[in-house]
């Protein structure tokens, strides 16, 4: 039997607020979310993201990730959904 291992994931879930829809941000620009929370001059740093949409799916009565529909969001909307 192989060893076991956790995997990092690859996309870390927000709600946009405005929008009221979920998103899949990547972690690699979690750095760029932390930095622009972390600033205090906001209107020098840019203030988007790059990320995937949810959409529902009639066959399994789920949400997935559209990759094909890549979208930029803004920061201020975002948070972090549970």
């Amino acid at each position: 039997m192989g060893i076991l291992r956790k995997e990092a994931n690859a996309f870390v879930i927000y709600e946009n607020q405005a929008l009221g829809k979920l998103v899949a941000i990547p972690t690699s620009d979690q750095l760029k979310l932390k930095t622009y929370w972390k600033a205090k001059d906001k209107t020098q740093i840019d203030a988007f993201v790059e990320g995937f949409p949810f959409v529902q799916t009639d066959e399994q009565e789920s949400l997935k990730i559209d990759f094909s529909k890549g979208e930029s969001y803004s920061i201020p909307d975002l948070k972090k959904f549970n």
